[in-house]
């Protein structure tokens, strides 16, 4: 996650507060989504970026989880998820993701 999304994401943090914002992932695998997970939830792993040091434990899923999947349109979510849906492993990628918002 670079240094401008990590920015604007600690800007809305702020603005709208914590509590009314989700981030919505599409990394392609489990070991990315465990790494941005990480970013948004409890700092930049790698000290680099704005959100270094600043747990904004904002909630944090990937656009392949059902929960995500469950409030966006079906043909909507076909035409701009559906491939990506079934040529990655989509069971890792969520798994990542629920260890990640437990353990951050």
């Amino acid at each position: 996650m670079d240094q401008v999304v990590q920015s604007e994401l600690k800007k809305a943090a702020e603005k709208y507060g914590k509590e009314n914002l989700i981030v919505v992932l599409g990394t392609p695998d489990a070991e990315s989504a465990d790494i941005y997970a990480e970013t948004v939830r409890a700092g930049d792993p790698t000290y680099a970026g704005p959100l270094a040091g600043v747990p904004l434990k904002l909630n944090v899923y990937h656009i392949l989880e059902d929960e995500i999947k469950a409030v966006i349109p079906e043909h909507i979510y076909q035409e701009h998820v559906g491939l990506m849906e079934l040529s990655l492993d989509k069971e890792s990628i969520c798994q990542a993701m629920r260890e990640g918002r437990e353990k951050y």
